[in-house]
């Protein structure tokens, strides 16, 4: 018989841990060779992308695999709040989850629902056929899933903004993410994160999550303003992406390289 498991951390546990804000990155390329590097980058997490980036089970799998050996946290973002998607990221071990576009009370609840096994919510059944449980070899994993799981929720539109309190009050959500893009779009300042609107409406969100005494995250690739972020009390701040920073460094040394 194989020895018994032990679930790996989630990013709830890290961020009760930290003494500073964690520092990560997204992996926005679908590519587990680009996960592994930016695994081993020596920042705190590493955000894998199934929103905006070709990440179908099979990759984000892969990435899981090639994250594992590192030391980093590695949270996944589903393209959708949607139960059946999640009980499918879940089972092939994610642990920690960055659900987007949740804007009200109920959207938040659906999240936490779908993130756990009943009675607490409506999770499928079926960890002995999954690497969540790696096969039944965690002891107990249904009863332990919920210890082992982390639900932190995007607040990204104007509209979540006005109900931050309210959705941070919801029991089992873990954190909060601010999405600055996405809230500047819903404001009419497409394009514009550093509006000072925009800037504002991230801060009454970090007070609020203050204030609720839930962690709260942000996303700022700009240096000055991931530092006023951290200033400002985040406890975790995303700075980059493998494919922004390959594509900033493949046209630097073009512009170094090529005569004009």
């Amino acid at each position: 018989m194989p020895p018994p498991m032990t679930p790996d951390p989630s990013l709830k546990n890290a961020l009760a841990d930290a003494k500073r804000p964690l520092v990560g990155m997204w992996v926005s390329s679908g590519s587990a060779l680009m996960a592994e590097i930016c695994a081993g980058s020596g920042l705190d997490v590493v955000l894998v992308d199934g929103e905006h980036s070709p990440n179908g089970l099979e990759g984000i799998l892969a990435q899981l695999q090639a994250i594992h050996g590192y030391p980093i946290t590695p949270v996944v973002r589903p393209p959708v709040n949607d139960p059946v998607i999640i009980k499918q990221y879940l089972d092939l071990g994610v642990q920690s989850l960055m659900v987007p576009m949740v804007h009200t009370v109920a959207d938040a609840e659906a999240a936490v629902a779908a993130a756990h096994y009943p009675p607490q919510g409506v999770r499928g059944v079926g960890s002995a056929l999954a690497r969540s449980s790696r096969w039944n070899r965690i002891p107990n994993y249904a009863e332990r899933a919920s210890e082992t799981v982390t639900v932190m929720v995007q607040i990204e539109s104007a509209h979540a903004v006005e109900n931050v309190a309210d959705i941070l009050a919801v029991d089992g959500i873990d954190a909060i993410f601010l999405g600055p893009a996405d809230l500047a779009a819903s404001m009419g300042r497409l394009g514009v994160q550093g509006h000072p609107e925009v800037m504002a409406a991230v801060e009454h969100c970090i007070a609020a999550a203050k204030a609720a005494g839930k962690p709260v995250g942000v996303n700022a690739f700009a240096p000055e303003t991931a530092k006023h972020y951290m200033d400002a009390g985040v406890d975790l701040i995303l700075v980059g992406a493998d494919v922004t920073l390959l594509a900033r460094g493949s046209e630097g040394l073009a512009a170094t390289y090529i005569p004009e």
